[in-house]
């Protein structure tokens, strides 16, 4: 039965791995195919078909494409030319897409800002995009002042939807264009290795970076995922994501566009209201990232968690302890997990479902990939080397970084970048296995199977070391939330004087009866020595990316020391055998080396 199911498998992701080969096929550098050309092709074929609904409004595709038309009609008249980049500051609303969709029919670079972003965080995107303008959402307009002072020049803004006060009023000014569609003659002479949008890394180490996205790689991701969903005009995307986001915003937007169907615009997520929100809208898809399955799941049981329409859903970050529980709980009949970066050149699908897989390289497709998995030794933080100088690839089963391979033979193995160029050159690997070629490095640890499955372990930032043992950040954090009472475990390494190596650290979401000694135990029993936290943090809730990735670099500089933080923290006692509060005294026994821990 095994052989069979195996086999059943093997042809579903061989008939899928032809249809993504076939969807991309003319996806081509040199093309003056664009994407604003693929989508107002669907625009011409599903005019009446709902394209964009958010709460009690909704657009038609023909609808979509008069605002669009009317945002490339302003953007000519505000002097902006082919080339130039004009920043959006929103959130989520009906409008958003339809604003870069405009821009990009005149040659405009639209760079996608996090709307969470303040001050000289904010200007820092800004400044790096090298935008003429801005538009703003007036529901952030305090955000937007308060970056002024940090912008390197004097950047023409505009509000959009609310009052602008000092601004020029944007929608007003949009009311006053034409509808019409501007002659492609505006587009003549751009090819699909031009710049269509810049989006920007998502800072969970430090300050954004802004990734450069050709027309070819945005085809890539909005026809990529149209063979992985098997979507159609009649599927409805529920979309929770920040739409400044290449999940959600490219690659989930961009597959109902490719295909006629209806994006359902969510201003943010809510693990209260998401299944009644699916339910009221009829959603059939839903893209997540990071966390959001956890959170889904951690929320009280509804009556609509299994009463929804969903028939799919795709993403990133569903974590093997989570994929089970969230199937069976909600009833989902499809998960694609998927793996990739948004300045990356290798991206990787799960077909079949495999749980825990990211995706998949059979050997007889190895040839037809760019993807390769390299040793690399955590300690020393270095890829290791063999005797003839070159990287050496790992083995079955064996860790090792994710790299792909900067080709210039097909689109989708180029790698454009960030508008850094030192940045750009720091992600890039020389003369890995022989001399003259280059590889991206994704900064990612993976293995895999003897099938060719890929199975994500952590980033390399991430993983620390601990009694001489390697330690994986998402296999501990796997293990404390399978304890009851347990929400949510963020897990981190801290060093401590005295002590070779990091001790793990784990900042919890967990109830506030929480057994401390039954968890002290489960941890002796799940994990080994060198992998059980050292240190707890009990926390109300953990700071999150907008796309729910976990953030560590605050939590790390603020250690384990009580004058330093609000939380309670623990320490797992070596003579005691169970968590004790770190006290100010215990601290200073730490700093002493006073335990052997």
């Amino acid at each position: 039965m095994k052989f069979i199911t195996k086999i059943i498998e093997e042809l579903k992701f061989i008939r899928k791995s032809k249809r993504l080969l076939a969807a991309v096929s003319d996806v081509d550098s040199g093309s003056s195919n664009l994407v604003p050309d693929d989508i107002e092709r669907i625009v011409d074929a599903f005019p009446d078909n709902i394209a964009f609904i958010a709460d009690d409004r909704q657009w038609t595709y023909r609808e979509f494409d008069a605002y669009a038309n009317r945002v490339a009609n302003w953007a000519l008249a505000q002097g902006v030319v082919r080339g130039d980049t004009v920043c959006i500051f929103a959130r989520n609303r009906l409008e958003y897409v339809g604003i870069w969709f405009g821009l990009s029919k005149v040659g405009v670079v639209p760079a996608l800002i996090n709307y969470q972003l303040r001050a000289a965080a904010l200007a820092h995107c800004v400044n790096i995009s090298n935008a003429k303008l801005v538009i703003v959402d007036c529901e952030y307009l305090t955000a937007w002042r308060s970056a002024k002072k940090h912008l390197g020049g004097d950047i023409s803004a505009f509000g959009a939807f609310g009052k602008a006060g000092k601004l020029p009023d944007f929608d007003a000014e949009l009311a006053a264009q034409d509808s019409a569609r501007p002659g492609k003659n505006v587009r003549k002479g751009m090819t699909a290795g031009d710049q269509f949008m810049k989006m920007f890394t998502s800072g969970t180490t430090g300050l954004p970076k802004a990734a450069k996205m050709t027309h070819t790689r945005g085809q890539y991701y909005m026809r990529g995922f149209v063979v992985a969903s098997e979507s159609g005009p009649a599927d409805r995307m529920m979309m929770v994501l920040p739409l400044y986001h290449a999940t959600g915003g490219l690659c989930g937007v961009g597959l109902a566009l490719s295909v006629g169907g209806a994006v359902i615009v969510r201003p943010k997520f809510s693990a209260s209201s998401f299944w009644d929100e699916a339910v009221r809208f009829e959603a059939t898809l839903f893209m997540y990232v990071g966390e959001l399955c956890r959170f889904l799941l951690n929320a009280p049981p509804g009556l609509n968690d299994r009463s929804h329409s969903i028939r799919c859903i795709i993403g990133n970050g569903l974590r093997p302890e989570v994929w089970p529980k969230f199937v069976e709980r909600f009833n989902i009949p499809a998960v694609v997990e998927f793996y990739g970066a948004t300045e990356g050149n290798i991206s990787l699908f799960n077909f079949t479902g495999k749980v825990g897989a990211v995706g998949r390289i059979p050997n007889y497709l190895r040839k037809k990939s760019n993807g390769d998995l390299i040793r690399f030794d955590v300690e020393t933080n270095t890829h290791i080397r063999g005797s003839d100088g070159f990287y050496q690839r790992t083995s079955d089963d064996e860790i090792g970084e994710l790299i792909g391979e900067i080709r210039t033979d097909e689109a989708r193995f180029r790698y454009e970048g960030y508008e850094d160029k030192e940045a750009s050159a720091k992600k890039i690997l020389h003369d890995v296995y022989v001399k003259g070629d280059a590889w991206f490095r994704t900064g990612d640890l993976l293995w895999r199977d003897k099938d060719g499955y890929y199975y994500f372990v952590d980033r390399i930032g991430d993983t620390f070391r601990w009694k001489a043992e390697n330690v994986s950040t998402n296999e501990v954090a796997a293990a404390l939330t399978e304890f009851a009472g347990v929400h949510q475990a963020n897990v981190y390494g801290v060093p401590i004087a005295g002590y070779d190596g990091k001790a793990g650290m784990a900042a919890l979401v967990a109830d506030t009866d929480l057994d401390l000694t039954g968890l002290y135990q489960h941890i002796k029993d799940a994990l080994q020595p060198s992998a059980r936290p050292v240190f707890l943090r009990i926390s109300n809730e953990t700071d999150t990316t907008g796309t729910f990735k976990y953030k560590k670099t605050d939590l790390v500089k603020q250690g384990f020391d009580p004058a330093k933080i609000s939380d309670p923290v623990y320490m797992a006692h070596p003579d005691k055998g169970k968590y004790v509060r770190v006290t100010a005294s215990i601290f200073k026994q730490i700093e002493k080396a006073a335990f052997k821990l």
